[in-house]
Protein backbone atom coordinates (compact mmCIF):
# COMPACT_ATOMS: atom_id res chain seq x y z
CA UNK A 1 0.00 0.00 0.00
CA UNK A 2 1.22 3.50 -0.77
CA UNK A 3 -0.62 5.11 2.17
CA UNK A 4 -1.69 3.51 5.45
CA UNK A 5 -3.32 5.11 8.47
CA UNK A 6 -3.15 2.98 11.60
CA UNK A 7 -5.58 4.01 14.38
CA UNK A 8 -5.02 7.66 13.49
CA UNK A 9 -6.47 9.87 16.25
CA UNK A 10 -6.76 13.65 16.57
CA UNK A 11 -8.41 15.33 19.56
CA UNK A 12 -9.59 18.92 19.86
CA UNK A 13 -10.42 19.94 23.42
CA UNK A 14 -10.64 16.33 24.52
CA UNK A 15 -13.05 15.37 21.71
CA UNK A 16 -11.82 12.89 19.09
CA UNK A 17 -12.41 14.51 15.68
CA UNK A 18 -10.46 11.61 14.14
CA UNK A 19 -11.16 8.49 16.13
CA UNK A 20 -8.71 5.55 15.68
CA UNK A 21 -9.11 5.53 11.89
CA UNK A 22 -7.59 2.73 9.79
CA UNK A 23 -7.35 3.45 6.06
CA UNK A 24 -5.20 2.08 3.25
CA UNK A 25 -4.78 3.57 -0.25
CA UNK A 26 -3.13 1.50 -2.97
CA UNK A 27 -0.77 2.94 -5.59
CA UNK A 28 -2.68 4.43 -8.57
CA UNK A 29 -5.97 4.31 -6.61
CA UNK A 30 -8.32 7.32 -6.44
CA UNK A 31 -10.07 7.47 -3.05
CA UNK A 32 -12.67 10.10 -2.17
CA UNK A 33 -13.61 10.76 1.45
CA UNK A 34 -17.18 11.97 1.92
CA UNK A 35 -19.04 13.15 4.97
CA UNK A 36 -21.06 15.98 6.49
CA UNK A 37 -19.42 18.99 8.10
CA UNK A 38 -17.61 17.95 11.28
CA UNK A 39 -17.24 14.30 10.27
CA UNK A 40 -13.42 14.48 10.35
CA UNK A 41 -12.71 14.24 6.62
CA UNK A 42 -10.60 17.42 6.34
CA UNK A 43 -8.74 16.58 9.56
CA UNK A 44 -7.87 13.20 8.03
CA UNK A 45 -6.43 14.92 4.95
CA UNK A 46 -4.42 17.38 7.04
CA UNK A 47 -3.06 14.55 9.21
CA UNK A 48 -1.82 12.68 6.13
CA UNK A 49 -0.24 15.87 4.77
CA UNK A 50 1.57 16.57 8.06
CA UNK A 51 -0.38 19.78 8.70
CA UNK A 52 -2.18 18.30 11.72
CA UNK A 53 -0.20 16.27 14.29
CA UNK A 54 -1.70 13.01 15.51
CA UNK A 55 -2.48 12.44 19.17
CA UNK A 56 -2.20 8.69 18.58
CA UNK A 57 -1.65 6.27 15.73
CA UNK A 58 0.61 6.37 12.67
CA UNK A 59 0.78 7.56 9.06
CA UNK A 60 2.83 5.33 6.76
CA UNK A 61 3.90 6.21 3.21
CA UNK A 62 5.51 3.39 1.22
CA UNK A 63 5.64 1.42 4.47
CA UNK A 64 7.70 4.10 6.26
CA UNK A 65 6.35 5.80 9.38
CA UNK A 66 5.98 9.50 8.48
CA UNK A 67 4.06 10.49 11.63
CA UNK A 68 6.61 13.01 12.92
CA UNK A 69 7.89 14.16 9.50
CA UNK A 70 7.05 17.79 8.61
CA UNK A 71 4.73 18.49 5.68
CA UNK A 72 7.42 19.75 3.26
CA UNK A 73 9.36 16.49 3.58
CA UNK A 74 6.47 14.06 3.03
CA UNK A 75 6.61 14.28 -0.79
CA UNK A 76 2.87 14.65 -1.14
CA UNK A 77 0.97 17.18 -3.21
CA UNK A 78 -1.88 19.18 -1.68
CA UNK A 79 -4.47 21.32 -3.43
CA UNK A 80 -6.89 23.40 -1.36
CA UNK A 81 -10.43 24.49 -2.15
CA UNK A 82 -9.46 28.17 -2.53
CA UNK A 83 -6.46 27.30 -4.78
CA UNK A 84 -4.09 29.57 -2.76
CA UNK A 85 -2.25 30.80 -5.85
CA UNK A 86 0.43 33.48 -5.41
CA UNK A 87 -1.10 36.70 -6.82
CA UNK A 88 2.31 38.35 -7.27
CA UNK A 89 3.52 35.57 -9.58
CA UNK A 90 2.27 34.81 -13.08
CA UNK A 91 0.85 31.41 -14.02
CA UNK A 92 4.26 29.98 -14.90
CA UNK A 93 5.74 31.23 -11.61
CA UNK A 94 2.96 29.54 -9.67
CA UNK A 95 3.36 26.21 -11.44
CA UNK A 96 7.16 26.32 -11.06
CA UNK A 97 7.07 27.05 -7.31
CA UNK A 98 7.50 23.45 -6.13
CA UNK A 99 10.18 22.82 -8.75
CA UNK A 100 12.22 25.79 -7.47
CA UNK A 101 11.86 24.56 -3.90
CA UNK A 102 13.33 21.22 -4.99
CA UNK A 103 16.24 22.80 -6.82
CA UNK A 104 15.20 21.75 -10.33
CA UNK A 105 17.42 23.53 -12.93
CA UNK A 106 15.82 26.60 -14.50
CA UNK A 107 15.81 25.17 -18.00
CA UNK A 108 14.03 22.04 -16.88
CA UNK A 109 11.57 24.17 -14.88
CA UNK A 110 10.44 25.90 -18.05
CA UNK A 111 10.01 22.61 -19.89
CA UNK A 112 8.04 21.07 -17.04
CA UNK A 113 5.77 24.13 -16.69
CA UNK A 114 4.99 24.02 -20.42
CA UNK A 115 4.24 20.26 -20.21
CA UNK A 116 1.89 20.73 -17.25
CA UNK A 117 0.00 23.67 -18.70
CA UNK A 118 -0.57 21.63 -21.86
CA UNK A 119 -1.72 18.73 -19.69
CA UNK A 120 -4.33 20.76 -17.81
CA UNK A 121 -5.64 22.48 -20.92
CA UNK A 122 -3.91 25.88 -20.59
CA UNK A 123 -1.18 25.76 -23.27
CA UNK A 124 0.90 28.94 -23.52
CA UNK A 125 -0.67 30.54 -20.43
CA UNK A 126 2.60 30.83 -18.47
CA UNK A 127 2.83 34.65 -18.78
CA UNK A 128 -0.77 35.36 -17.75
CA UNK A 129 -1.53 37.12 -14.46
CA UNK A 130 -3.40 35.11 -11.86
CA UNK A 131 -5.99 37.91 -11.52
CA UNK A 132 -6.93 37.50 -15.19
CA UNK A 133 -7.96 33.85 -14.76
CA UNK A 134 -11.47 32.53 -14.39
CA UNK A 135 -12.32 30.21 -11.47
CA UNK A 136 -11.96 27.14 -13.68
CA UNK A 137 -8.59 28.34 -15.01
CA UNK A 138 -7.31 29.01 -11.48
CA UNK A 139 -8.38 25.46 -10.60
CA UNK A 140 -6.28 24.10 -13.47
CA UNK A 141 -3.24 26.17 -12.47
CA UNK A 142 -3.50 24.95 -8.87
CA UNK A 143 -3.67 21.38 -10.13
CA UNK A 144 -0.62 21.88 -12.37
CA UNK A 145 1.30 23.37 -9.43
CA UNK A 146 0.39 20.40 -7.21
CA UNK A 147 1.44 17.92 -9.93
CA UNK A 148 4.70 19.71 -10.82
CA UNK A 149 7.00 17.97 -8.28
CA UNK A 150 5.51 14.59 -9.33
CA UNK A 151 4.22 13.65 -5.85
CA UNK A 152 3.60 9.98 -5.11
CA UNK A 153 0.33 11.00 -3.47
CA UNK A 154 -1.88 13.91 -4.53
CA UNK A 155 -4.39 15.19 -1.98
CA UNK A 156 -7.34 17.39 -2.90
CA UNK A 157 -9.42 19.34 -0.37
CA UNK A 158 -12.85 20.15 -1.85
CA UNK A 159 -11.10 20.59 -5.22
CA UNK A 160 -14.12 21.85 -7.17
CA UNK A 161 -16.12 23.38 -4.32
CA UNK A 162 -16.01 27.00 -5.52
CA UNK A 163 -16.98 26.33 -9.13
CA UNK A 164 -20.46 26.42 -10.65
CA UNK A 165 -22.17 23.07 -11.24
CA UNK A 166 -21.74 22.83 -15.03
CA UNK A 167 -18.00 23.60 -14.82
CA UNK A 168 -17.64 21.22 -11.87
CA UNK A 169 -19.27 18.38 -13.79
CA UNK A 170 -17.01 18.97 -16.79
CA UNK A 171 -13.81 19.22 -14.75
CA UNK A 172 -14.49 16.09 -12.69
CA UNK A 173 -14.59 14.06 -15.92
CA UNK A 174 -11.33 15.67 -17.07
CA UNK A 175 -9.68 14.99 -13.69
CA UNK A 176 -10.70 11.35 -13.75
CA UNK A 177 -9.23 10.97 -17.23
CA UNK A 178 -6.05 12.84 -16.28
CA UNK A 179 -5.39 10.80 -13.13
CA UNK A 180 -5.93 7.59 -15.06
CA UNK A 181 -3.48 8.69 -17.76
CA UNK A 182 -0.83 9.74 -15.23
CA UNK A 183 -1.38 6.82 -12.85
CA UNK A 184 -1.67 9.34 -9.99
CA UNK A 185 -2.58 8.13 -6.51
CA UNK A 186 -5.24 10.49 -5.16
CA UNK A 187 -6.85 11.06 -1.76
CA UNK A 188 -9.62 13.64 -2.11
CA UNK A 189 -12.08 15.15 0.37
CA UNK A 190 -15.46 16.44 -0.77
CA UNK A 191 -18.99 16.94 0.54
CA UNK A 192 -20.41 16.46 -2.97
CA UNK A 193 -21.43 12.84 -3.47
CA UNK A 194 -21.88 13.26 -7.24
CA UNK A 195 -18.32 14.54 -7.52
CA UNK A 196 -16.96 11.69 -5.40
CA UNK A 197 -18.87 8.97 -7.24
CA UNK A 198 -17.71 10.29 -10.64
CA UNK A 199 -14.05 10.64 -9.61
CA UNK A 200 -13.29 7.75 -7.26
CA UNK A 201 -12.30 4.12 -7.51
CA UNK A 202 -13.32 3.87 -3.85
CA UNK A 203 -15.58 6.02 -1.67
CA UNK A 204 -15.09 6.38 2.09
CA UNK A 205 -18.02 7.82 4.07
CA UNK A 206 -17.15 9.34 7.46
CA UNK A 207 -19.27 10.05 10.52
CA UNK A 208 -18.15 11.55 13.84
CA UNK A 209 -14.46 10.92 13.16
CA UNK A 210 -14.89 7.30 12.10
CA UNK A 211 -15.34 5.47 8.81
CA UNK A 212 -18.99 4.52 8.40
CA UNK A 213 -18.50 2.70 5.07
CA UNK A 214 -15.83 2.07 2.45
CA UNK A 215 -16.37 0.53 -0.98
CA UNK A 216 -16.64 1.16 -4.70
CA UNK A 217 -19.14 3.85 -5.68
CA UNK A 218 -21.50 1.13 -6.95
CA UNK A 219 -21.23 -0.90 -3.71
CA UNK A 220 -21.91 2.10 -1.50
CA UNK A 221 -24.80 3.28 -3.66
CA UNK A 222 -26.46 -0.11 -3.96
CA UNK A 223 -25.91 -1.24 -0.36
CA UNK A 224 -25.49 1.60 2.15
CA UNK A 225 -24.06 0.27 5.41
CA UNK A 226 -26.74 1.80 7.63
CA UNK A 227 -29.43 4.45 7.91
CA UNK A 228 -26.87 7.25 8.35
CA UNK A 229 -25.10 6.43 5.07
CA UNK A 230 -28.40 5.97 3.25
CA UNK A 231 -29.70 9.37 4.39
CA UNK A 232 -26.35 11.04 3.68
CA UNK A 233 -26.58 9.75 0.10
CA UNK A 234 -29.95 11.46 -0.18
CA UNK A 235 -32.31 8.52 0.39
CA UNK A 236 -35.25 9.57 2.57
CA UNK A 237 -37.35 6.40 2.42
CA UNK A 238 -35.73 4.77 5.48
CA UNK A 239 -37.80 3.14 8.24
CA UNK A 240 -37.55 0.54 10.97
CA UNK A 241 -39.05 -2.78 9.94
CA UNK A 242 -39.44 -6.43 10.88
CA UNK A 243 -38.38 -8.81 8.11
CA UNK A 244 -39.95 -12.25 7.88
CA UNK A 245 -39.19 -14.32 4.80
CA UNK A 246 -39.58 -12.24 1.63
CA UNK A 247 -41.52 -9.35 3.20
CA UNK A 248 -40.99 -6.61 5.76
CA UNK A 249 -43.66 -5.20 8.06
CA UNK A 250 -43.23 -1.42 8.02
CA UNK A 251 -45.25 1.72 8.85
CA UNK A 252 -46.18 1.64 5.12
CA UNK A 253 -47.58 -1.89 5.41
CA UNK A 254 -45.95 -4.98 3.97
CA UNK A 255 -43.03 -4.29 1.63
CA UNK A 256 -41.41 -7.06 -0.46
CA UNK A 257 -37.66 -7.56 0.09
CA UNK A 258 -35.02 -9.36 -1.99
CA UNK A 259 -34.36 -13.06 -1.45
CA UNK A 260 -31.70 -13.72 1.17
CA UNK A 261 -32.37 -10.51 3.13
CA UNK A 262 -31.52 -10.41 6.84
CA UNK A 263 -34.40 -11.38 9.10
CA UNK A 264 -35.90 -9.88 12.23
CA UNK A 265 -35.73 -6.25 13.39
CA UNK A 266 -33.98 -4.26 10.66
CA UNK A 267 -33.77 -0.88 8.96
CA UNK A 268 -35.31 -0.76 5.50
CA UNK A 269 -34.42 1.50 2.56
CA UNK A 270 -36.74 1.84 -0.44
CA UNK A 271 -35.17 3.82 -3.26
CA UNK A 272 -37.50 6.34 -4.91
CA UNK A 273 -37.43 4.24 -8.10
CA UNK A 274 -38.97 1.40 -6.08
CA UNK A 275 -42.00 3.45 -4.99
CA UNK A 276 -44.50 2.64 -7.74
CA UNK A 277 -47.53 4.90 -8.28
CA UNK A 278 -50.80 3.06 -8.90
CA UNK A 279 -54.48 3.91 -8.80
CA UNK A 280 -55.86 5.64 -5.71
CA UNK A 281 -57.93 2.56 -4.86
CA UNK A 282 -54.86 0.27 -4.90
CA UNK A 283 -51.95 -0.20 -2.50
CA UNK A 284 -51.04 2.37 0.16
CA UNK A 285 -53.22 5.49 -0.15
CA UNK A 286 -51.16 8.73 -0.25
CA UNK A 287 -51.60 12.42 -1.00
CA UNK A 288 -49.13 14.22 -3.25
CA UNK A 289 -47.60 17.07 -1.22
CA UNK A 290 -44.85 18.29 -3.59
CA UNK A 291 -43.13 17.57 -6.89
CA UNK A 292 -39.68 18.65 -7.98
CA UNK A 293 -38.25 18.46 -11.49
CA UNK A 294 -34.82 16.77 -11.36
CA UNK A 295 -33.86 16.84 -15.04
CA UNK A 296 -34.18 13.12 -15.79
CA UNK A 297 -37.26 12.56 -13.62
CA UNK A 298 -39.72 14.16 -11.21
CA UNK A 299 -39.32 13.60 -7.47
CA UNK A 300 -42.80 13.28 -5.96
CA UNK A 301 -43.35 13.69 -2.21
CA UNK A 302 -46.14 11.53 -0.85
CA UNK A 303 -47.85 11.57 2.54
CA UNK A 304 -49.72 8.45 3.66
CA UNK A 305 -52.07 8.75 6.62
CA UNK A 306 -50.37 7.93 9.93
CA UNK A 307 -47.03 6.94 8.41
CA UNK A 308 -43.74 8.63 7.42
CA UNK A 309 -43.63 10.48 4.09
CA UNK A 310 -42.26 8.86 0.94
CA UNK A 311 -40.44 10.00 -2.17
CA UNK A 312 -41.17 8.45 -5.56
CA UNK A 313 -39.36 8.98 -8.87
CA UNK A 314 -41.41 9.05 -12.05
CA UNK A 315 -41.34 10.36 -15.61
CA UNK A 316 -42.55 13.93 -16.15
CA UNK A 317 -45.49 12.79 -18.26
CA UNK A 318 -46.63 10.46 -15.46
CA UNK A 319 -46.17 12.82 -12.51
CA UNK A 320 -49.38 13.50 -10.54
CA UNK A 321 -50.34 16.98 -9.41
CA UNK A 322 -49.96 18.32 -5.87
CA UNK A 323 -53.10 17.40 -3.94
CA UNK A 324 -53.85 14.28 -5.98
CA UNK A 325 -54.65 11.03 -4.21
CA UNK A 326 -52.56 8.09 -5.45
CA UNK A 327 -51.87 4.53 -4.44
CA UNK A 328 -48.36 3.19 -3.84
CA UNK A 329 -46.82 -0.23 -4.41
CA UNK A 330 -43.23 -1.30 -3.76
CA UNK A 331 -40.64 -3.15 -5.85
CA UNK A 332 -38.36 -5.63 -4.09
CA UNK A 333 -35.50 -4.92 -6.54
CA UNK A 334 -35.23 -1.35 -5.24
CA UNK A 335 -35.52 -2.28 -1.58
CA UNK A 336 -32.47 -2.80 0.66
CA UNK A 337 -32.46 -4.38 4.11
CA UNK A 338 -29.67 -2.49 5.83
CA UNK A 339 -27.24 -4.26 8.14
Amino acid sequence: MLLELERATVRFGGRAVLDAVDLAVAEHEVVCVLGPSGSGKSTLLRAVAGLQPLDAGRVLLDGKDRTGVPAHRREVGLMFQDHQLFPQRDVGGNVAFGLRMRGVPKGRQGERVAELLELVGLPGAGDRAVASLSGGEQQRVALARALAPQPRLLMLDEPLGQLDRSLRERLVVELRELFGRLGTTVLAVTHDQGEAFALADRVVVMRDGRIAQSGTPLEVWQRPADAFVARFLGFDNVVEATVTGAAAVTPWGKVPVPDGSGQGARTLLVRPAGVRLVGADEGLCCTVTARTFRGTHVAVRLQPEGAPGLEAACALRDAPEVGDAVGVGFDADETVVLD
